[in-house]
């Protein structure tokens, strides 16, 4: 359908718009929804049912799958395909590891072998050969074209003999090809996977939509749902997810500089510029310095460096200082510049953003060392020179070191070798630099990725819960084992009535340290929690104070009951020293029942999630819990993670206070 309505368009000199199809919409909204579906709790059901209709098989034959403009479509089908294989039991949903997989692998070609072997004496070469050798998508297409269509059905019980698509070869081979050969492993593919964004990725508009996106239609992209399949799953997305917003606007920062270069073609042929550009540098030379020798077990480089040129001379003082400030871990970007003759308006108006800029490649790299003319080294803070004898840059030449990604190398070699692809570590001209605050990207990615490698441990009380699954309750720290008896609040309570008011329903015995009653008990305060302390597992108001005072009184009235007793003790802290400087600084916040509660919660085992508006008290309250849970538990370690650094510095002064 597709190929005869694109060749009536061509008869009638019209443009053939392929994505604004109905059809084609509504296939592209059913694979998403595959996918969504694919990604909740209904996952075990949904598996069988795409595999055994064979729909990824017959996406791949599809014509619009192999069409120019059904690049969308085939990024949502291979999405599809690989959640399809997702390294996770279906019945258990627990994670498949690498062995589990490969064992998997072995026993399907097995069971082929052994099918193969009684009723097609043809296949000889196929079921006596090793796994090893026909576990590729060549292999086992050459050695199962031999068998007529019908031999394919019946060695293949997977499709019905009622599916329309029973009858082509094409779709039987794939069928078997694809359920037979060698799957590459998670961790294969994302060790395999660069971390700086190239020139493909970086303009694909399914990936990294323009910021002009009107939200119709979908994108190839992972979604952060409330639901994911496995602690891998959800890194997976979100590296994913990071990566591209990276991209996005590493690509925008590309846009604004290169357009101040005025790149044009010289009479030599070459590429040269008419103007700068504050973050890019013309490159003087690049030469690969060392290649190294890949890890066992791996076929990229362990190791590439390569060595830029550039110069400085032409920029003003302060510019140059922003390059000279350049040291090690710094993240830059090797572009090729090449610019197009001039364009008429309707071939601008066609033209890709690459195009008008004269973009041809694209590649990061990371900063090792930076050297000035007379090779001395620059910003070093391995120790290798000492302050003293520090000494301002030479000449206007520097020389950066710098750590090219490893994988995007044996691609880019692997290229040159089979396609005969352009050398593009020989095309580089233009270095291009980004801003500190916003250039952390590559460290995230690598974080993200480690994990990744790492089998996560996680608590048996958390693993559910951060997946999306289970009841949050029983997180709830009253639902935990080994909670702490007896718990030292230290300045949480202002005096004793404070303590009382935060505990409305129980009936507060103050105790000295040798058991005996005490008539005036004076702050800090150890309680003896009891094993069933009453707490809401629920999300609590700001006014619970005045809400929990008032059904204590109702309570009292109307039934008479006795309230449970919370033993207290009151003891003498340590004096510190002598002087009054030595004084460690005191609380002076009158936490309500519902903060009170809270900070309990956080020093217990257990999730506590503290949310409100500003102004509610939560950094006090979490300033508090770190209080309380360091003089309590001395020797474990602290992790505390925010959002910005104007969050910890916020917490960092409160605790200094």
């Amino acid at each position: 359908m597709v190929k005869k309505e694109s060749k009536e368009a061509e008869k009638r000199r019209e443009p053939f718009d392929l994505s604004s199809k109905l059809e084609v919409r509504f296939v592209k909204n059913l694979i998403e929804e595959f996918l969504e579906v694919r990604n909740c709790s209904s996952t075990g059901f949904l598996r069988p049912v795409v595999a055994d209709a064979a729909v990824v098989p017959k996406c791949h034959l599809s014509a619009l799958y192999n069409h120019t403009d059904g690049w969308l479509f085939a990024q949502l089908v291979d999405m599809l395909q690989f959640y399809e294989r997702f390294e996770i039991n279906d019945h258990t949903g627990t994670q498949l590891s690498d062995d589990d997989v490969l064992v998997a692998h072995y026993s399907r070609i097995q069971a082929v072998q052994l099918s193969a072997f009684k009723k097609f004496p043809k296949l000889k070469e196929l079921t006596l050969a090793n796994a090893g050798s026909i576990h590729t998508r060549a292999d086992l297409t050459k050695k199962l074209s031999t068998l007529s269509p019908e031999e394919l059905q019946d060695l293949l019980k997977l499709v019905s003999c009622k599916d329309p698509w029973a009858e082509r070869v094409d779709f039987l081979l794939e069928v078997m090809v694809s359920f037979f050969e060698k799957r590459q492993s998670q961790k294969e593919a994302i060790n395999a996977l660069p971390l700086y964004p190239d020139e493909q990725i970086m303009w694909d508009e399914s990936l990294v939509p323009s910021i002009n996106y009107s939200g119709e239609g979908c994108l190839a992209l992972p979604k952060l749902n409330l639901q994911f399949l496995t602690f891998h799953d959800y890194l997976l997305r979100n590296f994913n997810l990071f990566r591209l917003e990276s991209t996005y606007e590493i690509r925008e920062d590309i846009q604004e500089a290169i357009p101040h270069l005025h790149a044009y073609i010289n009479r030599e042929g070459e590429t040269a510029f008419r103007g700068w550009s504050r973050m890019g540098v013309p490159i003087k030379e690049f030469k690969i310095k060392e290649v190294k020798q890949p890890n066992i077990g791996e076929v990229k480089p362990a190791f590439v460096t390569a060595d830029v040129t550039l110069s400085v001379s032409s920029y003003e003082a302060h510019i140059r200082s922003e390059w000279n400030s350049l040291k090690e871990h710094d993240v830059l970007f090797l572009l090729s510049i090449r610019p197009l003759e001039p364009l008429n308006s309707e071939g601008a108006a066609k033209s890709t953003v690459p195009e008008r800029l004269g973009l041809q490649f694209v590649r990061g790299c990371e900063v090792i060392e930076i050297r000035d003319e007379g090779g001395g080294l620059m910003n070093d803070f391995t120790g290798r020179i000492k302050r003293d004898e520090w000494k301002p840059p030479k000449g206007d030449l520097r020389t950066v070191t710098v750590a090219l990604d490893t994988a995007q190398y044996y691609m880019d070699v692997n290229a040159i070798a089979e396609k005969g692809a352009e050398d593009v570590y020989g095309t580089f001209n233009i270095l291009l630099r980004r801003k500190p605050k916003e250039n952390n990207f590559k460290a995230i990615l690598e974080s993200i990725r480690d994990l990744m490698n790492e089998s996560c441990t996680v608590p048996d009380w958390l693993h559910n819960i951060f997946l999306g699954y289970g009841n949050p309750s029983a997180a709830h720290w009253t639902n935990m084992p080994d909670l702490l008896e007896t718990v030292d609040f230290k300045d949480t309570f202002l005096d004793a009535n404070h303590l009382r008011r935060s505990f409305p329903d129980y009936e507060v015995c103050f105790i000295g340290p040798d058991g005996n009653k005490v008539s005036h008990p004076e702050p800090p305060f150890r309680l003896k929690l009891p094993k069933a302390l009453k707490t809401s597992t629920d999300a609590l108001s700001g006014n619970t104070e005045s809400v929990s005072d008032a059904q204590n009184d109702v309570n009292m009235v109307d039934t008479g009951c006795e309230l449970e007793k919370l033993i207290v003790e009151a003891y003498v802290p340590p004096d510190p020293a002598p002087y009054p400087e030595d004084q460690p600084g005191k609380n002076s916040v009158r936490f309500t029942p519902t903060q009170v509660e809270a900070i309990n919660s956080g020093i217990q085992p257990g999730l506590t999630m503290v949310v409100g508006p500003p102004g509610t008290g939560k950094t006090d309250t979490a300033v508090q819990i770190l209080n309380v849970l360091y003089h309590n538990c001395p020797s474990q370690k602290t992790l505390i993670i925010t959002h910005s650094n104007q969050a910890l510095n916020d917490l960092f002064e409160k605790i200094l206070q």
